[in-house]
């Protein structure tokens, strides 16, 4: 089988993704240019990190900096209603690798990543990139990009990978076949200061009249999204201010612990979740991170499906062969189907409904037998070490299908 010999790589995006992939090309000697903008916006989706994180944070030499500036994570939170929900602590997980996380703050945290990168040896150039193509497959970069490159590459690159996020640079120029989710909702999310938690550390996910909301402490505030479809929210006003202001205070839920919250940053508005692109790589590219798919915030996995990823592309550059380049595109397509698989199932109610019936039945006597298989197994899909193993997402797929004992998960089912 031929391989390539790639020397030389420009990488368009310096966020998680492309920094992480930056560093491992660098440390084995890849010429890198990275490709940053420098402009960003004041918050960013994706301050939970899942603990399947921690190791790739160790791998790219960051996590003690990481953890000077993070929140600990201990676990996670999971509100039905106001009177019912459920909490585990990652550390109570039998045979978890990983026992804890971090929130973090994402300017910091990606700074860190970036810095980590050209500590290997990355070039940081702050440029808008552009894309040429004479027959739609292969890419180079146009004059103004390539003369960036130039100090970093000294020639054209050997390979070009889109790390650009939802800007999905390639995608787009290419126009790739493109994947794109059923639900059409849209995430308002602020950072607000005095929200209590069930659980110090803990991030909450909390079932909503309409829509689900995260909450998510940081040190110093606590991140606050609202995932509400789109043409519902519409009726609470016309900015995003007013939309995540005036739903705080008219769902049931968030009026709990949101009474005496004080916004403190701009509302952003995000929408198009749920898209993958088909197509991961061609004759000189690939695509990586959001760039490549994005599934739904509800569990945090898009910083693990980016980070898992990264490391994934690096290695399968550095083999060069094609049959590696589509063994990593067949690894990013089946975490995106895996995960999207497990928040369809937080969306029809089967997963809230399964946990309902999981803490009653775990004090029957055939429940107490079973317990421990189960707490080894069904966490670790949402600590992210078990979305990888066949057996632990088969058994999440059995009982969200055929263990729910008769109740109706239309109940929990988010509107």
């Amino acid at each position: 089988m031929a391989r390539r010999a790639i020397t030389k790589v420009a990488i368009l995006g310096g966020g998680p993704s492309g920094s992480a992939a930056a560093t491992y090309l660098a440390r084995a000697g890849v010429n890198v240019a990275l490709f940053t903008r420098g402009k960003r916006p004041p918050i960013i989706v994706g301050e939970s990190l899942v603990p399947a994180i921690v190791p790739y944070l160790r791998k790219l030499g960051v996590e003690k900096e990481v953890a000077t500036y993070s929140q600990f994570k201990g676990g996670a939170t999971f509100i039905f209603s106001l009177e019912d929900g459920m909490s585990f602590k990652f550390h109570e997980v039998p045979s978890a690798k990983t026992t804890y996380s971090y929130n973090v703050p994402r300017d910091r945290f990606d700074d860190t990543l970036l810095q980590a990168a050209k500590k290997a040896g990355a070039h940081q150039i702050e440029h808008s990139v552009g894309l040429e193509s004479d027959d739609g497959e292969h890419l180079r970069l146009d004059d103004a990009s390539l003369e960036a490159a130039r100090p970093a590459l000294g020639g054209k690159p050997d390979w070009i990978i889109d790390a650009t996020g939802r800007t999905r640079l390639i995608a787009r120029f290419l126009d790739l076949p493109t994947t794109v989710g059923a639900r059409k909702d849209v995430a308002l999310h602020a950072h607000l200061e005095n929200v209590p938690m069930e659980i110090p550390g803990n991030v909450h996910t909390d079932r909503l009249e309409h829509g689900w909301s995260w909450r998510i402490p940081l040190r110093d505030c606590v991140s606050v999204g609202l995932v509400i479809g789109s043409e519902f929210i519409r009726k609470f006003g016309q900015t995003a201010e007013e939309q995540f202001d005036a739903y705080l205070q008219a769902d049931a839920n968030t009026r709990e612990w949101s009474k005496d919250a004080k916004r403190i940053t701009p509302v952003m508005r995000y929408t198009n979740y749920q898209l993958r692109t088909e197509r991961g790589f061609g004759p000189n590219w690939s695509l990586v991170g959001d760039a490549f798919g994005f599934v739904d915030p509800v569990f945090s996995s898009g910083m693990l499906i980016g980070m898992q990823g990264s490391e994934a592309l690096a290695a399968a550059l550095l083999n060069g062969s094609d049959r590696a380049m589509e063994k990593y595109q067949e690894y990013v397509l089946r975490n995106l189907t895996v995960w999207q698989r497990v928040a369809d199932y937080y969306y029809n109610g089967r997963l809230l409904t399964m946990f309902r019936v999981g803490e009653y039945v775990r004090h029957t006597r055939i429940g107490r037998m079973m317990d421990f298989h189960f707490r080894r197994h069904m966490p670790r899909i949402f600590t992210g070490e078990g979305t990888t193993k066949r057996y632990s997402m088969g058994l999440v797929d059995f009982m969200c299908r055929h263990g729910l004992a008769g109740n109706d998960p239309a109940e929990l089912e988010i509107r």
